[in-house]
């Protein structure tokens, strides 16, 4: 009898084909051809003194000790299944954490491992390696906004929004399983508090403009802080500043504010250029008219000095030489005036007559004889009187005593022409 037709074909006639009453199959057939097949494949003959089946055959009859068997190797069968259920595989990036009895038992390394089957062990696996991000203020993106999330108050009483993302890793996989019921809610909950208690500490300017990544900084610090305090087994990688800006129903305002702002630090600049213009200049010149008049002081002390030393050398000369000292001092106060005028009008003791000195004439026709002239005249000198200034011929220049020359002749000319007259 095949054993997949359970006895479902039988009928009380025979091999009857075509029909016939047809009733359920017969359980005690069914377990006894279960039993023969079995003891078939461990090597044991069935016994002549069995039931007839109907067919001829005579089936083994059921014994104690050939029902133990089957159910020792089914039972066999069912604890090496159980067993290899024990393996399991961590991958290189994860940490494997066994449970004994629903309590941690030990952490395992990558690779192929084994431990006790369910209900004895289990164990969960933890990925170590993979980035894990939570989002603030914002979910998916950043015009998906929480307000309840983003909205806080700045250290000078102005509302701004906030958001931001937080990224971290876990290093300890039974802190993380064990210590905490929800340590991803917890890394939630502690971005929020770490991020209003850092913006509750700055001017409303700072959190938008100029401080985002100090305070990107201090939020991260401050949240590994929270976090190592409740042993959570997370390590922050890094805070990413989404967007920080004021509340939209006061956006239009906060941004004439912000146009004012810059206005006013244009205008500054502008006027911060100007002086960095006006003033360096202003500086040159009073430097440079401080250092004139210290040299005109110098100057007019030196000079001052110099004349009172030139006095007492002329004091002392004026004892030893009373009359030359006066007639050199007389042709130097000439020479010097002289040196100022080109023309000189002379009145003649005695005579009554005026006479005209015409010194640049004269000045000038000197010149083109010194240029003209290479060695001076020795009669020249010969002409000069030598009466009243032998003392101090050395101090009348040739030009005055041609000049003198001339007028002396001019005089005797006169004379003599009026003595014809008369």
């Amino acid at each position: 009898m095949s054993l997949n037709d359970h006895g479902w074909g039988n009928q009380p006639g025979g091999g009857n084909k075509g029909g016939g009453n047809q009733g359920p199959p017969d359980l005690e057939e069914i377990w006894r051809d279960f039993n023969r097949r079995l003891s078939g494949i461990f090597g044991k003959k069935g016994s002549g003194g069995g039931d007839n089946n109907g067919n001829g055959n005579k089936l083994p009859s059921i014994s104690p000790k050939q029902f133990s068997g089957g159910i020792g190797v089914i039972v066999g069968l069912m604890v090496l299944l159980w067993s290899a259920s024990g393996f399991y595989i961590v991958d290189a990036s994860q940490r494997g954490v066994v449970l004994q009895f629903g309590r941690y038992k030990e952490t395992t390394e990558p690779g192929l491992r084994w431990r006790l089957p369910w209900p004895i062990q289990t164990h969960e696996t933890v990925n170590l390696s993979g980035v894990r991000t939570v989002e603030v203020g914002y979910r998916g993106s950043e015009k998906n906004k929480v307000l309840k999330e983003a909205l806080m108050l700045t250290d000078d009483e102005n509302i701004v929004s906030v958001q931001f993302a937080v990224q971290y890793l876990l290093k300890d996989p039974q802190a993380y399983l064990f210590n905490n019921r929800h340590p991803d809610d917890s890394v939630l909950q502690a971005a929020e508090t770490a991020i209003r208690e850092v913006v509750g500490k700055n001017k409303m300017d700072f959190v938008l403009y100029e401080g985002r990544d100090q305070i990107a900084a201090n939020t991260q610090k401050l949240i590994q802080e929270i976090l190592d305090r409740y042993n959570t087994g997370i390590i922050v990688r890094t805070v990413n500043m989404q967007g920080t800006q004021p509340p939209e129903q006061v956006q239009a305002a906060f941004d004439d504010a912000v146009k004012a702002g810059q206005d006013r630090e244009r205008q500054k600049n502008e006027g911060q250029a100007y002086a960095n213009d006006v003033i360096p200049r202003a500086r040159g010149t009073a430097s440079r008219l401080f250092e004139e008049a210290s040299g005109y002081r110098q100057r007019l002390v030196a000079t001052a000095e110099g004349d009172a030393s030139r006095f007492k050398q002329i004091l002392t000369e004026y004892a030893k030489a009373p009359e030359v000292t006066r007639q050199r001092m007389y042709l130097e106060t000439m020479q010097q005036v002289y040196a100022n005028t080109s023309k000189v009008m002379i009145d003649a003791k005695g005579g009554g007559n005026l006479l005209y000195l015409p010194l640049d004439k004269l000045m000038q026709g000197a010149a083109v004889a010194a240029t003209t002239v290479a060695e001076p005249s020795s009669a020249a000198a010969a002409t000069v009187p030598s009466a009243p200034t032998s003392s101090v011929s050395g101090a009348v220049p040739p030009q005055l005593e041609q000049s003198l020359q001339g007028d002396a002749r001019s005089r005797d000319n006169l004379r003599s022409r009026e003595r014809g007259i008369r």
